[in-house]
């Protein structure tokens, strides 16, 4: 979706080595230090990875690993940090939102002092609150006079996908919807005396190497918008791109771009952005330091040997099977929830939704209230996750404190109700067709009575391959 403009400078016992460091240190998931959940792609790995034939293409510059404009700093909140609001751009009422399509007054629980926006023209920086374990991106962050402002703003469970769903589709101010700070190259990584990051790396690609339809595929839930008139490649964002176990990364000499290229051969990269004129960039953190041409400021050496990395990179089509941050097999999965709550609700005032629990919450009312929603329910928004046709969904809902949920699905001009699920308490699962194409949907919820309650709900399609 955004446009970013680089600056010029910028062996199998080591990958079983590799996996039992990682294993050893499973507890840290989920932190600062190591985001997201240990069976995130971001923490995982391939195993026989299958790859494309593709090539990078070259183009108006070398490609680049390190930090910089367009790169990104990750800002640790404490409990004792104050909050802090950040408002629209000027002569905008508010910061979108990706997935409402809104524009509000975002309010930061903790902001950290030194939150410090990466200079190029995104403005990037990832504010993360370990005690509420959220990372809240943002995209063309600015303070001036004493006032915070943004264009964007998503959030993202720390331990968390790591990537967005159909629910929940923009978790990141990456082109790809995912936080800048995944797959980033940490500070403290840096010189830690291991072989290789022990996560997957970030990389943006450049237009001739972009495709444009698909623009994205999984795990990825959205790409540049421009995409089809401008890329001209054939790697979609959200891609993982490997180098295969035959290239030699002895051969380098230079320790830190040997790290990266080990981790390039054990994990890979994803492509989560575009850049203009740089065939790859891999993002380090701001602040760290991490410069390949710090010495006389350009090494040929250097360049040439990024040039060897992009003429081998690939992309991975297959896999014979994944291995998680714990070192357990397991499969990733493209069936995720195709419903969210999110919406504008109407009825009595006391019901809200919280975004973080995707429910709508009812404070202890004497009398049920009721509120509806009227949305668009498009399960073909994030292609790889659409349901086939013949497809069955099925709905899942969980509410406490006596809270009910009502689903209907109708027409595109109302006039036909294609399923009514009736009012349905906690636990109760329903199974019925999908719809065949696009559909309005109508969410009822019912609050319960004489205490607090909330309602959510999930839909799956074919839940019996979840």
């Amino acid at each position: 979706m955004y446009k970013h403009f680089p600056r010029r400078l910028a062996g199998l016992a080591l990958l079983a080595a590799s996996g039992a460091a990682l294993a050893a240190t499973a507890s840290d998931f989920g932190t600062p230090a190591r985001p997201f959940a240990a069976d995130s792609l971001w923490n995982s790995r391939p195993v026989e990875p299958v790859f494309g034939n593709f090539v990078i293409p070259e183009s108006r510059y070398y490609p680049a690993v390190g930090s910089g404009p367009f790169s990104t700093g990750v800002f640790v909140a404490s409990e004792q940090d104050p909050a802090v609001e950040i408002g629209g751009p000027k002569g905008k009422a508010g910061v979108m939102e990706a997935d409402t399509g809104a524009a509000r007054v975002i309010t930061v629980p903790h902001w950290p002092a030194k939150v410090s926006a990466a200079s190029g023209s995104d403005g990037h920086a990832d504010i993360v609150d370990p005690v509420a374990g959220i990372i809240h991106s943002f995209w063309q962050l600015k303070q001036q006079d004493g006032r915070w402002s943004a264009t964007l703003y998503a959030w993202s469970r720390l331990d968390g996908r790591g990537w967005g769903d159909p629910a929940h589709y923009y978790q990141g101010a990456r082109a790809t919807g995912v936080p800048t700070m995944a797959g980033l190259i940490r500070t403290a990584e840096i010189h830690d005396g291991d072989p290789v990051y022990h996560h997957a790396l970030a990389m943006s690609l450049t237009y001739n190497a972009l495709a444009r339809d698909p623009a994205y595929v999984f795990p990825a839930t959205a790409a540049d918008g421009d995409a089809a008139t401008t890329n001209s490649g054939q790697i979609p964002e959200g891609a993982l791109m490997m180098l295969p176990p035959s290239f030699d990364s002895t051969k380098i000499a230079d320790p830190q771009l040997r790290k990266v290229a080990d981790t390039l051969k054990l994990y890979g990269a994803y492509v989560v952005d575009r850049n203009d004129g740089t065939p790859f960039y891999i993002y380090a953190e701001n602040g760290s330091g991490f410069n390949l041409h710090a010495l006389g400021g350009w090494n040929q050496k250097i360049a040439n040997e990024l040039q060897r990395i992009r003429a081998a990179l690939r992309q991975v089509v297959g896999a014979k099977g994944w291995v998680d941050g714990n070192g357990r097999a397991y499969t990733p999965s493209p069936r995720l929830n195709l419903l969210t709550m999110q919406g504008r609700w109407r009825g009595p005032d006391g019901g809200r939704y919280d975004p973080q629990r995707d429910a709508l919450v009812f404070p202890a009312v004497d009398q049920a209230q009721r509120l509806v929603s009227l949305g668009l329910f498009d399960p073909y928004r994030i292609r790889w996750a659409a349901p086939a046709p013949g497809q069955s969904c099925q709905l899942q809902v969980h509410a406490s404190g006596g809270a009910k949920l009502r689903l209907q699905l109708r027409s595109m001009d109302y006039a036909k109700v294609l399923y009514d699920s009736g009012e349905l308490g906690d636990g109760e699962t329903p199974q019925f067709p999908c719809p065949a194409s696009n559909a309005r949907t109508e969410l009822h919820a019912v609050s319960g009575v004489g205490q607090a309650s909330a309602v959510r709900a999930e839909l799956y399609a074919d839940p019996a391959a979840r």
